[in-house]
C-alpha cells in the first residue's frame, strides 16, 4: 500500500491487488472507527512505539454455534422411537379391522386363534402397554429428587394399576376403561414433560399415538 498516489495522500489509499493490474481505492479509515489499534509499548509484538496491530474481525466460535444448535428444542422424535411407536399400533389397528370385518375376524380366529382378533387382542395388548408406560414414567421420575421424585413415582404406577383393576370385564366395558386409561396416561405424560423430565419430542409423539389408539378402540366401545 502506498500513500499519496492520488492527490498527494490527502484522501485515499491505493491498494494493489494480485500482480498490480487491478487497483482498488478505499477511503482512509476514520480515527474514531480505525480498526488499527495501538499496541502498548513493551508488550509482545509492540516493542517499538507507534507499532499498530490489526484487530481481528469478530466471528462466532464454532463451539458456541454447536451449543446454540443443541440447545434448540427438538420436537421431531428420533427415527427409532417413531418407528417403534408406529409398530406398537399394529395390534390396535388389527383389532379394529377384525372388529369391523366379520370375514377378516373369522379368518384371523381360525388362523391365529380367537385371542388375537377383535377386541380381545386390543384389550390384552392395551393392558400390557399401560403397564409398560408405567415403567417409562418411573424412569422419568428417577431423573429428579425430593418431593417431585416421590410424586413422580406415585403417579407412574397408576397406569399399571388401572389396567390391572379395570380391564377385566366384558369387551365393551373393558375397552371403555382402557380408552380412559390411555387418555389419563396422556395427562401424566404432559405432567412429566411439564416438570422437564421428558424429552422435548415426547408430547408430540405421545399425542399422535394416543389419538390413533383411541380411534382403534372406538368400534369396540360404540
Amino acid at each position: 500500500m502506498t500513500d499519496g498516489l492520488e492527490g498527494g495522500g490527502g484522501g485515499t489509499d491505493t491498494l494493489f491487488c494480485g500482480a498490480g493490474v487491478d487497483l482498488l481505492k478505499a477511503p482512509r479509515p476514520d480515527r474514531t472507527t480505525d480498526p488499527w489499534t495501538p499496541v502498548p509499548r513493551g508488550t509482545a509484538g509492540g516493542a517499538m512505539r507507534g507499532t499498530r496491530e490489526r484487530r481481528p474481525a469478530a466471528s462466532p466460535a464454532p463451539c458456541q454455534s454447536r451449543r446454540l444448535a443443541q440447545s434448540a428444542p427438538m420436537t421431531a422424535p428420533p427415527l427409532p422411537a417413531l418407528l417403534l411407536g408406529l409398530a406398537g399400533l399394529l395390534p390396535f389397528l388389527w383389532g379394529a379391522l377384525t372388529t369391523l370385518s366379520p370375514s377378516l375376524h373369522l379368518w384371523g380366529a381360525q388362523t391365529l386363534g380367537p385371542r388375537f382378533v377383535g377386541p380381545y387382542v386390543q384389550l390384552f395388548y392395551g393392558a400390557v402397554i399401560l403397564s409398560f408406560m408405567s415403567g417409562v414414567l418411573w424412569g422419568f421420575a428417577t431423573r429428579t429428587t425430593g418431593s417431585r421424585a416421590a410424586a413422580g413415582y406415585a403417579l407412574s404406577v397408576i397406569p399399571a394399576l388401572w389396567a390391572f383393576f379395570f380391564t377385566g370385564g366384558g369387551p365393551t366395558s373393558a375397552a371403555t376403561y382402557l380408552a380412559a386409561g390411555f387418555a389419563g396416561l396422556l395427562l401424566l405424560d404432559w405432567q412429566f414433560a411439564r416438570w422437564g423430565l421428558a424429552p422435548d419430542w415426547w408430547m408430540p409423539l405421545r399425542t399422535g399415538l394416543t389419538a390413533i389408539v383411541l380411534l382403534c378402540l372406538a368400534p369396540v366401545i360404540f
